[in-house]
């Protein structure tokens, strides 16, 4: 199987991420911070590891910044319903995932509105103008999805950071497709609240993420409970990260998560990144050729797009063509991807697109295989019609 479906998950984990995992179910099978064991110390040491690692990756004002979640879809969640109060605005870009809109949505309840600030892809100006323009007297939050997850475009996050903290409204960026893909430096960046997936570009196992912020004490609770710390205190804890970690953290994950840091850093952010995009380069070139293909992005500029391409076959539903391509050995995901904001963008709200987007691990010779696949089903579709 040519699996290219990296924006959902990257498959297939590091050696050492695999390894670090099994370690950790032998060596670290204590619960952490629950006990003065240890047992239990030994694991509460490699969860302050991975802390530090993180912190250090994001160039965080310390490991007490990042809080471990289950996604970057939790992370988000924490500072949404965590920051946002009766009455407040909120603006998004109008490539958003469902784990901002569907929270926002949820709070219209409590009279809580956003505004879709428009992007131009290549157009950096244009697109932080969008967002000034979108700004209210009652914006309390902006949101900002490092890059789309459908079409690979970025977002100029730098910027609106330092164009919103002008106005001083905190920002929050979801990274879920750029953490370990592109640098990113929390303090020069002016980021407030970084929300990660752990299982994507760090190569981390599924169940991981972050919140990154030295913001977190300000943020109302989703979930009370256990901590251990200040036990004989039924308030939750105001400091962080025990503020947002109740209950038992995900040992094993959490092991294989600085693992996946270690290789991303190791092996060099750019490094991966230029790996990536010239295939993804490779691939748009020869969709190009193809009659029948639909492409709806320029072949990916390093400065405006990162790794992810989406396409489709014209006349066809892009759930068809996934299923096909499955078939013929290749792995895509087809459809919404859980932003219908960015298929509303490109005109693909009806069709979906085919998204294909490659790992460290994916080859030439993988990308040349799904090229031929599209290429096979072109000629059935056109045998078919005579």
């Amino acid at each position: 199987m040519i699996y290219l479906d990296n924006a959902a998950t990257t498959y297939p984990k590091p050696r050492e991420v695999r390894a670090a995992v099994a370690n950790a179910l032998v060596r670290y099978g204590a619960n952490p911070g629950r006990a003065g064991h240890s047992l239990a110390m030994a694991s509460s040491e490699e969860i302050f590891r991975c802390r530090s690692d993180a912190a250090e990756f994001f160039h965080a004002p310390g490991p007490e910044c990042v809080a471990f979640t289950l996604n970057c879809t939790h992370a988000m969640n924490y500072v949404i319903k965590g920051l946002l109060k009766p009455g407040d605005h909120v603006v998004i870009s109008c490539l958003e995932h469902n784990a901002v809109i569907r929270p926002l949505h949820a709070l219209k309840a409590f009279d809580i509105t956003y505004t879709e600030a428009r992007v131009y892809p290549g157009d950096n100006d244009s697109t932080v103008n969008s967002f000034r323009k979108a700004l209210r007297p009652n914006t309390k939050l902006v949101i900002c999805t490092h890059a789309s997850n459908v079409w690979g475009i970025r977002l100029p996050v730098e910027r609106i950071a330092a164009l919103v903290h002008q106005y001083e409204i905190p920002i929050a960026v979801d990274c879920a497709q750029t953490a370990g893909l592109l640098p990113i430096d929390l303090q020069d960046s002016k980021i407030d609240y970084l929300c990660v997936a752990g299982h994507k570009g760090l190569y981390g196992p599924m169940g991981t993420g972050m919140l990154i912020t030295a913001k977190g004490s300000s943020l109302a609770t989703l979930i009370e409970g256990g901590t251990g710390t200040e036990s004989i205190n039924p308030v939750q804890p105001s400091g962080m990260p025990e503020r947002m970690e109740s209950g038992t953290l995900n040992m094993t994950g959490i092991a294989g998560l600085r693992a996946g840091i270690g290789f991303v850093r190791r092996h060099g952010i750019q490094r991966i990144f230029n790996h990536e995009i010239s295939l993804m380069r490779e691939l748009h070139r020869q969709l190009a050729a193809m009659d029948g293909v639909v492409l709806y992005t320029p072949a990916p500029d390093p400065k405006y797009y990162v790794p992810v391409l989406s396409f489709n076959i014209r006349g066809m539903q892009s759930e068809i063509v996934g299923r096909q391509l499955n078939e013929l050995g290749v792995a895509v995901r087809a459809g919404l991807h859980c932003a219908p904001a960015a298929h509303r963008f490109m005109g693909t709200i009806e069709t979906g697109a085919v998204r294909v987007c490659p790992s460290a691990f994916t080859t030439m010779q993988d990308i040349q295989g799904a090229a031929n696949a599209v290429k096979r089903i072109l000629v059935k579709k056109r045998q078919t019609k005579h």
